[in-house]
């Protein structure tokens, strides 16, 4: 979860789609809005459901536009061939 924040931050699409599982990943991102700024990362908690599933709560920060933003998810993530990928997401 931290590496895919992070890649929020760096604008590194790649990154992102190489992390998401071919299932429900799209074929493209659209870029951040102008002028968006990540503030930080909370992991709330993570769960493992079993060797290969787990889920990750966490609270984005960002700003835009001098407006604060949230952004309160509950990740589910899978683990094949050793690597974890991002399944989808229930916000919160």
């Amino acid at each position: 979860m931290r590496s895919r924040y992070s890649a929020f931050v760096l604008g590194l699409p790649d990154y992102l789609l190489a992390t998401w599982h071919p299932s429900t990943r799209p074929a493209r991102l659209e870029p951040d809005d102008a002028g968006l700024r990540w503030l930080g990362l909370v992991l709330r908690r993570h769960t493992i459901v079993d060797a290969d599933h787990a889920t990750v709560e966490f609270v984005a920060r960002s700003k835009l536009g001098g407006r604060a933003h949230r952004l309160h998810e509950l990740s589910r993530f899978v683990r094949e061939a050793g690597r974890w990928y991002y399944v989808d997401g229930e916000l919160r």
